[in-house]
């Protein structure tokens, strides 16, 4: 968690790009991201200066060479590669670092576009910032930001993202992290899982799921053959944006993986055959865009379900990557629970007949404000290709630690409103239902079993599910109590209203007598 002082220190920052003409949310992020990779750079090679110092030996991966100059494409003068170093050029006057970071530095990530995952994504990068006068600044807010540590670097982050989900409509792409850290809590990554996003946007659920693994798992990280898996196997990502792409793979190099698969692709749309069942974890809030052009859609998707409708597109795609045994916690909208077309219907048949369908969270439609009113639920389903699905386990979360209208006020301490895990108190869970989720979520084997359906959790056969025609909607199985309200006898109330009448009879004569 960060400090007041680093937060202040980040919307500094932020608002210098603001008041400097860029008002865009995703172009300051993505510059932001170039600056912090130039950053990571420098820092990258320092590291292994110190190391060659004191065993010796040469830098294995020299960045930047000393003596010899960088001639970037096109022209004839070089400058001296320690000149790109963020270490050099933060000292240099406005004017000369803005021509450096311009004409020099950003040519140099081009060329150094095939080294890493993350180096791939910045194979097209482009200094957007306008003055040398507003570069200085951003170089200067982010060199006063100390990212010692990777969580501490990953935590920066993670608040610049969130100033995407508060500055308009590129909030899309954020899912808000509490919600992921449940959907993450509930299917309990492991250290040999291959976990993928196919809507990965900045990654929020890959870097979810490793913090997930560190925590829970950490010798996972000292056993050479699963810290190699999760470093470079472990993790994949797809999207078709290059902005996300650049602030997914920074994201997951800022919370300490080393070479995630995070690419270009649109999952619908191009031959996924080399990835089916190849992959034992799914966790996504794929777009929900509306529909799609047939003649731009996998035609094996099509196969399994004949629609041009993108949530029910993206769950066929799920069931295509995942490998038998393998597990799913996705954000589909309402309507998939309860659609009546012929789509709808097969794809739930599928999920209850063919695979196994394990739970559904029913979430309040604000989690979304102030970009979406729209209801959703998690999905929490095993692929096996042979049924298994004996009863779903249903949970109405009415309260997510945040208002549900547009502005999103947080409702408790911060640490409980981000709270996963930790047991609530009575008057907190009222506010905050997700830790009760979850613990119910974990016994839906055993005690969720015996509760009525008129309870916030409850479980529903499978049997009850078909015969309502495969309807997952948690309104077509919860029932309502009433309160019971005590009336008096008939004959007590006559008495009542009769003694009303007479009072209401002797006020009007006394007003009449009043009146003369």
């Amino acid at each position: 968690m960060i400090t007041g002082e680093l937060k202040s220190k980040i919307d500094a920052v932020w608002n210098d790009f603001w008041s400097g003409g860029i008002s865009n949310p995703l172009e300051v992020m993505e510059q932001l991201t170039y600056l912090l990779f130039i950053k990571a750079l420098d820092e990258r090679q320092t590291l292994a200066e110190n190391k060659a110092n004191q065993t010796g030996e040469p830098i294995d991966d020299v960045i930047f060479a000393e003596g010899e100059l960088f001639h970037p494409e096109g022209r004839a003068r070089g400058r001296p590669y320690g000149d790109l170093r963020w270490s050099r050029f933060k000292n240099m006057a406005p004017a000369e670092m803005f021509k450096v970071v311009d004409e020099y530095v950003f040519p140099f990530l081009e060329e150094r576009a095939e080294d890493s995952t993350h180096a791939k994504h910045m194979s097209d990068a482009r200094l957007t910032i306008p003055t040398a006068a507003l570069l200085q600044k951003a170089v200067d807010g982010l060199d006063a930001i100390t990212m010692a540590d990777r969580d501490t670097k990953g935590d920066v982050y993670e608040y610049m993202l969130s100033k995407i989900a508060t500055a308009g409509q590129n909030g899309q792409f954020r899912t808000p992290r509490h919600i992921i850290r449940l959907m993450v809590e509930m299917v309990a990554p492991q250290p040999d899982d291959l976990i993928c996003d196919p809507a990965s946007g900045t990654c929020g659920f890959l870097v979810a799921a490793g913090d997930y693994i560190r925590d829970n798992h950490p010798t996972a990280l000292t056993n050479q053959a699963l810290a190699k898996h999760f470093h470079s196997g472990m993790f994949s990502g797809y999207d078709f944006d290059n902005t996300m792409l650049r602030i997914g793979s920074m994201n997951m190099q800022l919370h300490g993986v080393q070479n995630p698969d995070i690419s270009y692709r649109d999952s619908l749309a191009e031959d996924h055959a080399h990835d089916v069942e190849g992959y034992s974890l799914i966790l996504a809030n794929p777009p929900f865009a509306g529909s799609l052009d047939y003649e731009g859609t996998a035609k094996d998707l099509l196969q399994t379900v004949k629609t041009k409708k993108t949530e029910l597109l993206f769950l066929a795609l799920f069931l295509r990557l995942l490998r038998p045994g393998g597990r799913a916690a996705v954000i589909v909208p309402d309507g998939v629970l309860f659609g009546s077309t012929n789509a709808h219907k097969e794809l739930r048949r599928i999920l209850v007949e063919d695979q196994k369908l394990e739970g559904i969270v029913s979430m309040p439609g604000g989690v979304f404000r102030p970009y979406s009113g729209v209801s959703t639920a998690i999905l929490l389903f095993a692929k096996t290709n042979s049924g298994g699905t004996d009863r779903v386990w249903f949970y109405d979360l009415e309260a997510d630690g945040y208002s549900l209208d547009d502005k999103r006020t947080p409702l408790l301490d911060e640490d409980k409103v981000k709270n996963v895990v930790e047991w609530l108190e009575d008057d907190e869970h009222t506010k905050n239902n997700l830790p009760d989720a979850l613990a119910r979520w974990q016994e839906r084997d055993g005690s969720e079993l015996e509760r009525p359906p008129t309870a916030q959790s409850f479980c529903v056969a499978k049997g009850d599910i078909i015969a309502n025609d495969y309807d997952l909607s948690i309104n077509r199985y919860k029932e309502i109590v009433y309160d019971e309200i005590e009336y008096a006898p008939p004959s007590e109330i006559l008495d009542e209203l009769a003694a009303l009448e007479e009072e209401i009879q002797k006020g009007i004569e006394d007003l009449k007598a009043m009146l003369g």
